[in-house]
């Protein structure tokens, strides 16, 4: 898996948003959040979509909101080939940031291998579970 986040592995279905707000789970890793579903996408190749959203309410400016979803997405390009490699089910990804102070790339990045070795872990019991 290469460190890429093409257009092919954003998440842009309003369909699979809403199925995914209403059916999926959630994980914490403050100030993250993870809502994940489990889907068939049409493209075997992609093993998750994944799209990122920054709370209006805690950062009025839209530039403020633009440079958290950066680093959102740039910590994620960096550690999915990590975290996703071993996995055969596709799913599709929100990552919520929930805080309300602005984050350095260096927390948002500790907090998203938090948070996906919650959701590993929580898939792991499921499957034994």
């Amino acid at each position: 898996m290469n460190f890429t986040y093409g257009k092919k592995e954003k998440l842009k279905s309003k369909k699979l948003i809403e199925q995914l707000f209403s059916e999926g789970q959630s994980i914490s890793a403050f100030p993250l959040r993870l809502v994940f579903l489990e889907t068939n996408l049409e493209d075997d190749s992609i093993v998750a979509k994944t799209g990122v959203s920054v709370s209006k309410r805690h950062f009025k400016t839209a530039v403020d909101r633009n440079r958290i979803k950066r680093l959102m997405r740039e910590a994620y390009r960096l550690n999915k080939a990590t975290y996703f490699n071993n996995i055969t089910t596709q799913y599709a990804f929100m990552i919520l940031y929930i805080g309300k102070e602005k984050p350095t790339f260096i927390e948002v990045e500790k907090r998203m291998h938090k948070l996906f070795t919650k959701f590993l872990n929580k898939i792991e019991d499921e499957k034994i579970g």
